[in-house]
């Protein structure tokens, strides 16, 4: 199997794409730390039975991304481990719909703690750990919207095109130490960020897709096992578009 015996991490597990990503890179034989702002008993059920299906490890791992202390916890119990990490997916994030003249300052510096910095300082720590094995991946999920733009999605774009600047840039930092890293900009996915989007709106983007319709978590997670595998071993830097044809 792709990903057999090497162990991943993935944020934002307990649904839509995260969730995904624990069953496909399960099934390909990966050993997770499988986070979520909430590891409780329910998740960790789940956690556990996916695991018995697929014969492998996971780990939950339970913080708030922006509880920096909490985040650090997490990572000392990750390194106290002694196993290489061979990637890391950072796909917690959170989405708004808000015109730019509507946009709060509150809520620009919430879509920016969680998208970007909170993303910016857990990669530092989790680099550290890569870097002593020489070797790893990290894969950022960012969005169409980072870098076409949308209504309504001013804050939300913005801190997605943050996101993969930094990604460009730890790449020629890091490159030299076999530490590859990636983004995965989705299209249009159906998951439950859908829901807070105008039925319009969801509709005009499945239409302005060459393949007209949402794109599903799963797929979005078989790009996210291609750039944590060797199949992508010559792949740095770039940002990946799962948009069904967006234009």
């Amino acid at each position: 199997m792709l990903m057999q015996g090497k162990t991943v991490l993935i944020t934002g597990c307990r649904r839509g794409m995260g969730r995904a990503m624990v069953e496909v890179f399960a099934a390909s034989g990966a050993n997770i730390y499988a986070h979520a702002r909430e590891a409780d008993e329910a998740f960790t059920q789940e956690m556990e039975q996916i695991a018995a299906q697929h014969d492998v490890q996971i780990w939950p791992l339970g913080f708030d991304m922006t509880d920096y202390d909490a985040m650090k916890l997490a990572v000392k119990r990750i390194m106290s481990d002694k196993r290489p990490l061979d990637a890391v997916v950072n796909n917690a994030g959170i989405t708004l719909n808000s015109l730019f003249q509507m946009t709060s300052e509150a809520q620009l510096r919430a879509q920016f703690e969680v998208n970007f910095f909170s993303v910016y300082l857990f990669t530092q720590y989790i680099a550290k750990l890569m870097t002593r094995h020489q070797h790893g991946s990290i894969i950022n999920i960012a969005s169409t919207a980072g870098e076409d733009g949308n209504p309504g999605k001013s804050a939300y774009g913005a801190s997605k095109a943050a996101l993969i600047a930094m990604t460009k840039s730890i790449a020629a930092e890091l490159g030299e130490k076999g530490i590859r890293a990636n983004c995965i900009a989705p299209g249009i996915t159906d998951t439950e960020m859908l829901l807070t989007m105008p039925a319009q709106v969801v509709e005009d983007a499945k239409n302005g897709a060459d393949l007209r319709r949402a794109g599903e978590p799963a797929e979005i997670a078989q790009a996210a096992l291609f750039l944590a595998s060797d199949l992508s071993s010559y792949i740095t830097g770039q940002t990946i578009r799962v948009d069904g044809g967006l234009k």
